[in-house]
């Protein structure tokens, strides 16, 4: 399911100078693809939490991969007639399957053993997560058999369809597995004895340390947005040849950095502290990028995808500690914020086109400095 999450999202970073280039549109046109599958998360973030209280975790996993089959099916008549709009709005339903999916596999994982341990579990699933971002542009090359340059937008329609049909395949899976209902420590009201921090809270936003870390999830997903889903459009904007190879250098990064977070959670590092070192890397490598000279800048965005790694498994846990019947209100604040995806792209965009490629990513270091704050600060922050 991590895996699909991934793959999803990393068509996008195909798709991309496939419309600038056929559509013959600005790069702040063609980067609202990205804007429109993550602003379904702004709107379908609460009701995805409503959906998994009536129905729960795993027939809401179900229903995201029909989702993301009816929003990849839309992408076939989209290219059939050069519709933006219509690519926008395939995106947008692939965006919806996306969301549920993601409010459904996130908080399941971190409550489905202990909290202090979620970041090594988010770390194994981020694997899957990020080898799967690479594979979707190369398996887009792979069936259509051209270089990005020379792809027409009906070229899509076979692989398309073939991604379709594994999308249908892995709804019915995820509707047969046997996965057990799970809740987080103090959800019931007949337990929030054993959660004392939330038993007397009224309201979600009564816990600062979540809405710091809503803020922060928003910024970093925004930001892995970029490192991830900008590699081959910035590879064409270089000159670099056969420029969606280079989709592999941040998936290497972030594949690094969740195995030493498998490896070093919690025995030897734990989530904050992992946070931090994660926001001091990234913002290293996010200078660089714009620091030194084009033809190396490109292989530094690997040091921003390595920071960008733990930074998902650090915060959900971070942010979802102590939250007891407030769990699942919470779990859905943190996938609204997940709309940072279609902000700081669209910005990055904008920069593009107004002061280059490289320029552009300046965007991410204040987003990384925040992160940084809230590992050192503000995921501590508690009121009475």
């Amino acid at each position: 399911m991590f895996f699909a999450i991934g793959f999803a999202l990393g068509i996008n970073s195909y798709i991309i100078p496939l419309l600038n280039k056929a559509l013959d549109i600005s790069s702040a046109e063609s980067y609202l693809v990205i804007a429109a599958t993550f602003s379904a998360f702004l709107i379908f973030g609460y009701p995805a939490s409503l959906v998994i209280g009536k129905i729960g975790y795993k027939k809401t996993m179900a229903l995201s991969f029909i989702m993301f089959a009816v929003g990849f099916y839309l992408f076939i008549p989209s290219a059939r007639m050069e519709s933006l709009p219509l690519f926008l709005l395939a995106s947008f339903i692939s965006g919806m399957g996306n969301t549920f999916l993601q409010a459904s596999v996130n908080p399941y994982i971190t409550i489905l053993g202990p909290i202090e341990s979620a970041a090594k579990r988010m770390s194994y699933m981020g694997i899957a997560n990020k080898l799967a971002w690479p594979i979707a542009p190369l398996f887009l090359a792979l069936i259509i058999g051209k270089e990005v340059d020379s792809v027409s937008l009906t070229d899509i329609n076979i692989p398309f369809y073939i991604i379709i049909g594994v999308f249908v395949l892995l709804g019915v899976l995820a509707l047969l597995a046997k996965l057990p209902e799970v809740k987080a420590v103090g959800e019931d009201e007949d337990s929030a004895d054993d959660c004392p921090y939330a038993a007397n809270k009224t309201s979600v936003w009564q816990f600062p340390h979540l809405l710091l870390g809503v803020l922060a999830l928003f910024l970093y997903v925004g930001v892995e947005t970029v490192s991830l889903g900008t590699l081959v459009d910035y590879a064409t904007a270089l000159g670099l040849a056969n420029a969606e190879y280079y989709a592999w250098i941040a998936p290497i990064g972030m594949v690094i950095g969740y195995i030493c977070g498998a490896a070093l959670i919690p025995k030897y590092l734990n989530q904050a502290t992992a946070l931090r070192i994660c926001a001091v890397t990234a913002l290293f490598g996010s200078l660089m990028v714009v620091l030194s000279p084009q033809d190396l800048s490109i292989y530094f965005i690997s040091f921003m995808a390595l920071g960008c790694s733990l930074m998902w498994p650090a915060l959900w846990p971070l942010a979802m500690t102590d939250l007891g019947k407030f769990t699942k209100a919470g779990s859905s604040l943190m996938v609204i914020a997940i709309v940072g995806g279609a902000l700081i792209p669209t910005i990055y965009g904008f920069m593009k086109d107004f002061a280059g490629a490289q320029n552009a990513y300046w965007v991410c270091v204040p987003c990384f400095l925040y992160i940084l704050y809230y590992g050192l600060k503000g995921h501590k922050i508690r009121t009475k």
